[in-house]
């Protein structure tokens, strides 16, 4: 059976030491509205954040996500010699054959032929402005980094491109020569220097997610007053799950309506994902509609935010 998504790992939630700016209040706060006014609002009045990024906050970055039909990467990996698309993100697969992998990252090398969009400097703002307690990403471009969100505030769930490894030793590789192999098509060498098979620190099928992911959760999302999720269909774990984290309100910025409560679920009271109806139990869920970057500019405005440097 083909997986979909991501590595899923399966931990009990650590109680690490976070960085937020301020632990959380006794009571969780409200929205004054559930709409962009209200989500506006909060931030207006230094909400601190928890952001989880998707595929749709790298869209206007020209990366395609991975499973819209026609355009996602899945079905752009014709001619990539996979047995499925998948295989190129599982280890097994990697080390028969790991030209295919190489390819990919030359594509999707940050820096390269992608830049930071609007959302990513969004996230970057909420750290100038001391709102933002981590960003908790699954998306492996870090163009979180490259809009200058300080290091100890992104969690790439699905790791990213900043470090590399050798399969074989486990030993850290340095990224920039492993860059310079990469696209100067000189792996070969460089793998045999470093003693065999070399990555790039995104997780593959079958692999632990970063342990830092499970160290920095409780603690975040107690401190949060505001949770933003852009730009994901929370189909993938541990996503899926973590909106249910915390009792702050929360905001989705996306395309489609997603993550919704299962009826059986609210007939037993449970919480499961967001409960966007008007009569909510706890009214504390906003559905913000739209393209990722559309979106975060109309709260920004809302807000009486601008960029810096924009």
């Amino acid at each position: 059976m083909r997986r979909r998504g991501l590595a899923i790992a399966t931990c009990a939630l650590a109680r690490g030491a976070s960085p937020a700016v301020r632990t959380a209040s006794t009571a969780a706060p409200k929205l004054p509205s559930r709409d962009l006014q209200g989500v506006a609002s909060m931030l207006r009045e230094g909400a601190q954040c928890v952001v989880m990024l998707g595929a749709g906050a790298s869209v206007a970055a020209g990366l395609p996500d991975f499973r819209t039909p026609g355009t996602g990467l899945y079905d752009s990996l014709e001619g990539y010699g996979l047995p499925y698309p998948e295989a190129v993100f599982e280890l097994d697969f990697f080390k028969e054959n790991p030209a295919p992998f190489y390819k990919l990252a030359r594509a999707l090398w940050p820096g390269r032929e992608s830049r930071p969009t609007l959302a990513h400097d969004f996230v970057r703002l909420l750290a100038d402005r001391g709102q933002l307690i981590r960003c908790y990403t699954q998306n492996i471009d870090s163009l979180e980094r490259e809009a200058g969100v300080p290091a100890d505030r992104v969690v790439a769930a699905h790791g990213n491109f900043d470090t590399a490894t050798c399969v074989d030793t486990g030993l850290e590789v340095d990224v920039s020569e492993f860059e310079a192999a990469l696209f100067g098509d000189d792996m070969a060498a460089f793998n045999e220097k470093h003693g065999g098979l070399c990555k790039s620190d995104i997780v593959f099928f079958g692999e632990a997610l970063p342990g830092r992911f499970f160290e920095t959760l409780k603690p975040d999302f107690d401190a949060a007053e505001l949770l933003l999720v852009v730009g994901t269909s929370l189909e993938v774990h541990p996503f899926a799950s973590l909106v249910d984290l915390g009792a702050m309100p929360r905001a989705l910025i996306n395309r489609e309506k997603v993550g919704e409560m299962l009826p059986s679920r609210l007939s037993r009271g449970g919480d499961y994902g967001f409960d966007f109806s008007e009569n909510a139990t706890v009214p504390r869920d906003v559905f913000l509609q739209g393209d990722a970057d559309d979106t975060v500019a109309a709260l920004m405005d809302a807000a009486g935010w601008e960029f810096p440097d924009k």
